[in-house]
């Protein structure tokens, strides 16, 4: 028996050394693996149903695991994205979703944590998918400023591009957005329709931020609702009345008080004020849980969470007694989440792309 553990060893031994010897053929023959396996990979495709899927589940505050806030809607064979925040593009990619796919972007409101990753997602569409039209922005009054400071920034850019690989791969006329607005809706009003997708628009009590939307998505008998960053809102429930799914912001006040004090004790009395700013336009759990009870929701997602959450141990408390407020399941949204609505159905299927 010692011989044969000493020989396992030494064998083990052997092969670490040969590993670290040939570290260069060997990290070379397994990189060109990876390159076949994820660029040769199919895209993905969920069928004809309703997908939602959590490309940004952060907010401001740093968090090295979540992305600002961005959500990724496909309805059969369209691909369409509400809100970039920062880190959205690249989830998209690592999620298997290809940013050359998206037909539209839509914004709830113009909050710089909402629109800081339009960026990187406008080139990876232009060039991706070798565009000779800009990317969609449709969002409500407003858009067209966003959209022209986007392009203005990176006009610069374009030319680089251009001149660099040519018109033939990225057409001139292909890099950033056009906007497409709507008036700021009192009330739901239908802002897009195509192929049996309809998407309606709703109001959200985000004050003083003006206008600020949610989006509630319709195809083929399934339902999904994109709240946008709101405190608890009538509007929205009547919105969302018998969505499947409800993607709500969620932040947890008695974790933001702490952060409150431990600021204020470190002397930063600038941001401890900012945190308690932030507690009357934003909804708590528990709110969010009672809205989704309202609806009639089956499945309620929070998402552009506050605080930071290190880890699913602290799930649990950041809920706090939402489970209380609301019959169906609550999940603590994660970047790379999907949730699809088979269509004319009634199930949910959970996807992991990250």
């Amino acid at each position: 028996m010692r011989k044969l553990v000493i020989g396992v060893v030494v064998v083990a031994l052997v092969a670490v050394v040969a590993i670290f010897t040939m570290q260069r053929q060997v990290g070379g023959w397994l990189f060109e693996r990876a390159v076949q396996q994820r660029i040769g990979a199919q895209p993905v495709a969920y069928g004809d149903a309703l997908s939602v899927g959590l490309c940004g589940t952060g907010s401001p505050l740093p968090n090295p695991d979540r992305a600002g806030p961005c959500n990724v809607v496909i309805a059969g064979d369209h691909v369409f994205v509400v809100d970039m925040g920062e880190g959205g593009a690249r989830n998209l990619n690592l999620m298997g979703i290809d940013p050359a796919r998206v037909e539209a972007v839509f914004l709830t409101h113009f909050h710089s944590d909402h629109i800081d990753g339009m960026g990187p997602l406008a080139l990876m569409h232009w060039t991706g998918a070798n565009a000779a039209l800009p990317l969609t922005v449709i969002g409500p009054e407003g858009v067209q400023q966003v959209v022209d400071g986007f392009n203005s920034a990176y006009r610069q850019d374009h030319g680089y591009r251009v001149a660099h690989h040519g018109e033939v791969i990225v057409p001139p006329t292909g890099g950033g957005y056009r906007a497409v607005s709507f008036p700021i809706p009192a009330a739901p009003q239908v802002v897009f329709e195509q192929d049996g997708l309809k998407v309606t628009a709703f109001p959200v009590d985000h004050n003083p931020v003006l206008p600020a939307v949610g989006y509630r998505f319709d195809y083929k008998g399934r339902s999904v609702v994109i709240s946008g960053d709101t405190s608890r809102s009538a509007s929205l429930e009547a919105a969302s009345n018998g969505a499947d799914i409800i993607v709500h912001e969620a932040l947890q006040p008695k974790m933001v008080a702490e952060m409150t004090g431990a600021l204020e004790a470190a002397g930063n009395a600038n941001t401890a004020q900012i945190t308690r700013d932030i507690l009357d336009y934003h909804t708590s759990p528990e709110d969010a849980a009672k809205s989704a009870q309202a609806t009639g929701a089956k499945l309620l997602v929070l998402s552009h969470l506050v605080p930071p959450i290190p880890g699913s141990f602290f799930h649990p408390a950041f809920l706090g007694d939402a489970a209380e407020n609301f019959e169906g399941e609550i999940v603590v949204g994660e970047d790379g989440m999907v949730f699809t609505l088979p269509a004319g159905g009634d199930t949910i299927d959970r996807d992991e792309r990250l």
